[in-house]
């Protein structure tokens, strides 16, 4: 089967491509970075991202980003928002990148190339997950609560770590984009670096923890997928709490897809509204 190519979109600046994902939601792709504007609750949208896509934009799904950034009001306004740093390419260039040719054994994986950002700071592309080097002396001015043995930190989304500490060698988009992960992704380590508080609807991870503190005897969603038995359903897998491992109580649980809605904390299914499923399978790999 022949992929469909994304286009250039004729009305924006030439590195910027806007198209359709394959679920939908409009999708975009500026440098390294992808943008996407899925649903939100009820009729809201938010703009989410990821870094170093290789993928057409028109097949990318909405499990491929993980940045969860501000509430869009719609389409014009996720446009405006990837048109804004139409100016990290001209950024980037002025850096002085070089790409190199790379065929070492990393922890990561085989290299298939590598950026250098600086000596010592060094991009690394494998076949499935690629990630920043720092060497040894640049790992050392990590923050010690973000820092990495080894210096290895993952393109998603351990290379925020990077940008973080080094600043001078990433464009301003790259910088606010990162800095905004780790508010969302180590809130804790943020507030200790910098001395500031985040508050309910400020950071991702502390969000997480308190409804997973209030919810601890509810049912909370682990996995979805779209029923094969039933049309208009989406059959999950829920735990108490959320808890994840072998020892986790699990029930399945069939929900309309008209209300499941996972949003930027999760969900929670209620075994008075919503049919437990004990029937056939939708998840490969149940029970084994």
């Amino acid at each position: 089967m022949t992929l469909p190519q994304t286009q250039p979109d004729s009305t924006a600046p030439p590195e910027v491509h806007f198209a359709t994902s394959a679920e939908g939601f409009p999708v975009a792709h500026l440098g390294d970075t992808a943008f996407a504007m899925p649903a939100g609750h009820g009729e809201t949208h938010f703009l989410a991202t990821t870094w170093r896509v290789r993928r057409p934009l028109a097949v990318l799904v909405r499990n491929e980003f993980y940045g969860h950034g501000e509430a869009l009001a719609g389409e014009e306004a996720f446009r405006a928002k990837v048109l804004e740093p139409a100016g990290h390419a001209g950024e980037k260039r002025a850096l002085g990148r070089r790409e190199i040719r790379s065929h070492a054994n990393i922890s990561l994986g085989s290299s298939q190339g590598a950026t250098v950002f600086a000596e010592g700071v060094v991009c690394h592309s494998t076949a499935r997950h690629g990630g920043l080097h720092l060497a040894a002396d640049r790992n050392v001015k990590v923050d010690r609560r973000l820092r990495r043995p080894g210096g290895w930190y993952e393109e998603e989304p351990e290379w925020v770590i990077v940008a973080l500490t080094f600043r001078h060698l990433f464009t301003s988009f790259e910088r606010r984009s990162a800095e905004q992960t780790v508010k969302d992704s180590w809130s804790d380590a943020w507030e200790a670096i910098f001395g500031t508080v985040r508050w309910p609807g400020q950071s991702h991870e502390k969000d997480r923890r308190a409804f997973h503190a209030r919810h601890a005897g509810d049912w909370i969603v682990i996995s979805a997928i779209r029923s094969e038995q039933r049309d208009g359903y989406v059959e999950v897998v829920a735990t108490l709490g959320g808890r994840r491992g072998p020892e986790a109580e699990k029930r399945r649980f069939f929900v309309p897809s008209a209300e499941y809605e996972i949003g930027r904390i999760g969900f929670l299914a209620d075994p008075v509204r919503h049919e437990i499923s004990e029937g056939p399978l939708s998840f490969v790999g149940w029970g084994r």
